[in-house]
């Protein structure tokens, strides 16, 4: 298979193996993105009151639309260039056609290729790694919610039949390790840890040595919240990465990014930051329920070329699902 090709949804599959579909995925995206689409499709319904036709009038207020819901600035060009070729055409004649065209476009840009390393990187967890222990690493700012993106996402390894190991190296932010100790009770899993402010690559290369006896299927590993900004951080979390491949060979396999969906546009330079950086393969979308500028995540994946891997739908152990393009798009415009 061509890695190059991959779309965001396969590579979260061969993570993990594959899925049963998610019987309520429309539903709970429907519900999270309910900001985005009042500030959206409802914004699209406006402007055509009054029987309003299509015409080179309307592009301004579709532009505003587009940029208030935080697609960004490219993919809004990409919408807007692809809705006057078709008006220019009179393909277009009324709201559902609009409607369909933006939210074909929007599908396009999802379904991507992701950039060709890390398309590779995903093909290398899965091919190379075979049957042992896969590593996660869990990055991003203080906030975002990394701690409970790892207790979802074991939640729903655990639910898949896999057995998984935490690793608590943030050994900064008090409380972390007690945090992340909650979730592995809810999810019945292990944790391993050290005292505070002990070396955090000495507690990776512990939760390796022990994940790899163990002979469990993944380990995730809880990094301090660090500023995209601070290069000392940074180096640290790199050594943690060294140390993990010194246990088990091609760790970590993943890095995923936590980005707090409310952050809009911010969000974007974190990632662009932190991809610069740590070589980041996916990224986990937080608190899209809270905000109307759910666009963010067709900015992402235009500008960074990085799958949308889990969004996060509520504060439950459950609420978080895997991120598939067409139902995002439908869930904005159905």
């Amino acid at each position: 298979m061509c890695c190059a090709g991959i779309k965001a949804r396969d590579l979260m599959i061969s993570l993990f193996g594959k899925n049963e579909p998610e019987p309520t995925l429309l539903e709970r995206l429907k519900k999270s993105v309910s900001k985005t689409k009042a500030a959206l499709s409802e914004t699209v319904d406006t402007i055509f009151l009054g029987e309003r036709k299509i015409d080179p009038s309307i592009l301004k207020d579709l532009e505003t639309a587009l940029l208030s819901a935080d697609l960004g600035v490219k993919p809004t060009r990409e919408i807007l260039d692809a809705v006057r070729e078709k008006m220019d055409r009179n393909a277009l004649s009324d709201a559902a056609q609009l409607k369909r065209e933006i939210k074909s476009h929007i599908i396009r840009i999802l379904n991507a290729p992701v950039r060709p390393d890390v398309a590779a990187a995903s093909g290398i967890a899965t091919s190379q790694n075979g049957g042992g222990t896969r590593v996660i690493f869990i990055v991003g700012v203080n906030g975002a919610g990394k701690t409970t993106s790892i207790g979802k996402l074991a939640n729903r390894l655990r639910q898949e039949g896999r057995s998984v190991v935490l690793c608590a190296a943030d050994t900064f932010r008090a409380a972390a390790v007690e945090q992340l100790e909650i979730w592995a009770q809810r999810n019945g899993i292990e944790v391993i840890k050290q005292k505070s402010g002990a070396d955090p690559a000495a507690v990776v290369y512990d939760a390796m040595a022990a994940a790899k006896a163990r002979a469990a299927d993944v380990v995730i590993v809880d990094t301090a919240g660090r500023l995209h900004t601070k290069s000392n951080l940074m180096a640290e979390l790199e050594k943690m990465k060294r140390t993990a491949a010194k246990v088990i060979p091609g760790a970590p396999h993943d890095v995923l990014l936590v980005l707090d969906a409310t952050t809009g546009q911010n969000g974007l330079a974190q990632a662009r930051e932190f991809t610069s950086t740590v070589a980041v393969t996916g990224i986990i979308l937080t608190k899209l329920d809270g905000t109307a500028k759910g666009g963010i995540v067709v900015a992402i994946s235009r500008e960074l070329g990085l799958p949308i891997r889990f969004v996060g739908t509520g504060e439950q152990i459950n609420d978080m699902v895997p991120f598939d393009a067409e139902t995002y798009a439908n869930s904005l415009f159905d």
